[in-house]
C-alpha cells in the first residue's frame, strides 16, 4: 500500500530534480516478469528509486541489511518493497538471514515479479564498473532449479553528476539472459555461477560508461546536447523564479549534506530523499503566505507554479 501511495509523488520529484532520463529500450518497462534486474550501483538508493518508478510492475529491491536494524525502519523498508541482504561486513552472524530473503525473492519471481539486485554489491560514485559478485548468479540458479522462467536483465546506470540537481541519466538495458543462454549442457554448480557472472560482467561493461574523474570533455560528450534557443528563451523567466524561490532553502541544505556525507557516496540520494519528504511542506508554506498576502484563491496557484518553475530551472542549467 505505501509503495503505491508514494510512487506517483516520487515520479513528480524525479521529474523536478532530473533534467532528462534516457532509456535505450522503453518497451522493457511494461513487460511482464519474472525479471532479475542486475544493475551497477553508482548512486546509493537513488538507483533503486529510479528503477522502481520506471517499471509499471512493482520492483522489489535487495538492500543492505544494516538498514533494517531498527524495527520501525524495517517495517517502512518492507512496505517500500525493500528486502535485506547481509554481507560479511554487516556481521557473519547475520548471513543466515539471507536464506529468508532469497526464499521471499523466489516467491515473488514465481508470481512473475521483478527483483532488483546491485551486482557490484556496494556503491561508489564513479563512472566505472567494478567486478560483479556471484550473488546475482546464485539467485538466478536457485530460480532455475525451481523451473521459474526467470530472465536476468543487465542494467547500466550512468549519471551526468553525483552532486547537484538538473542531472541527466542514461539507463542502458542489455540483452535478457535466460536459462537457455547459459545451460546448453549440465554444468557443475561453481562453473554455472561463473558462467552467469561472466555473462553479466561482459554486458555491463558495454552498458556502463568509463569516464575518469575530472574528464569533463568526455562527460560533456556523453551527456550534453545543444538546447534549442527558443526553449532557452521560454524557460528563462520561470527558471529564474524557480531559482529565487527554492535556492534559499535547497542550496544551503544540499551543501551541508554534501559536506557531511561526501565520503559515503550517499549525498545525492539523501538530498533527493529530503527534498521528497519536505517539498509538500515547502509548497504548503508558500501557498499559505501567498494566499494571505493576496487574500484570494490566486494564492493557491503556488501548488502548480512552484513545481513548474523548479522543473524549468533543472531544464535550464548545465547537467555536468
Amino acid at each position: 500500500m505505501l509503495y503505491r501511495l508514494i510512487k506517483p509523488f516520487a515520479v513528480l520529484i524525479i521529474k523536478i530534480c532530473f533534467k532528462k532520463i534516457y532509456i535505450n529500450n522503453r518497451n522493457l518497462l511494461s513487460n511482464n516478469g519474472p525479471f532479475l534486474l542486475a544493475s551497477n550501483h553508482p548512486n546509493s538508493f537513488l538507483d533503486a528509486i529510479l528503477l522502481c518508478i520506471l517499471f509499471k510492475k512493482p520492483v522489489y529491491a535487495l538492500t543492505r541489511g544494516d538498514a533494517f536494524k531498527k524495527k520501525w525502519a524495517a517495517k517502512i523498508l518492507h512496505a517500500l518493497h525493500m528486502l535485506p541482504v547481509y554481507r560479511e561486513r554487516e556481521g557473519t552472524e547475520n548471513l543466515h538471514h539471507n536464506y529468508k530473503t532469497f526464499d521471499k525473492c523466489l516467491k515473488i519471481l514465481e508470481q512473475g515479479g521483478i527483483i532488483l539486485i546491485f551486482s557490484e554489491a556496494f556503491c561508489v560514485n564513479e563512472w566505472h564498473l567494478r567486478p560483479i559478485k556471484k550473488g546475482t548468479a546464485r539467485l538466478a540458479a536457485m530460480a532455475w532449479e525451481k523451473n521459474i522462467p526467470l530472465q536476468i536483465l543487465p542494467v547500466g546506470l550512468n549519471y551526468s553528476n553525483f552532486y547537484k540537481t538538473g542531472k541527466i541519466v542514461h539507463i542502458n538495458f542489455g540483452s535478457a539472459i535466460d536459462q537457455k543462454n547459459i545451460i546448453n549442457d549440465p554444468l557443475e554448480k561453481g562453473k554455472l555461477l561463473n558462467k552467469i557472472t561472466e555473462n553479466i560482467q561482459q554486458q555491463l561493461n558495454k552498458l556502463v560508461y568509463k569516464i575518469d574523474n575530472g574528464d569533463t570533455a568526455l562527460l560533456k560528450k556523453h551527456f550534453i546536447q545543444d538546447a534549442y534557443f527558443t526553449k532557452k528563451i521560454l524557460l528563462f523567466f520561470p527558471a529564474i523564479i524557480g531559482f529565487v524561490l527554492h535556492s534559499p532553502v535547497y542550496y544551503p541544505l544540499a551543501k551541508f549534506i554534501y559536506y557531511k556525507t561526501k565520503k559515503t557516496g550517499h549525498s545525492d540520494s539523501i538530498i533527493t530523499a529530503l527534498f521528497f519528504l519536505t517539498y509538500p511542506f515547502f509548497i504548503a508554506l508558500y501557498t499559505v503566505v501567498a494566499y494571505s498576502l493576496l487574500n484570494n484563491w490566486y494564492g493557491l496557484l503556488c501548488i502548480i507554479i512552484l513545481p513548474f518553475c523548479a522543473w524549468c530551472y533543472t531544464q535550464f542549467i548545465n547537467p555536468v
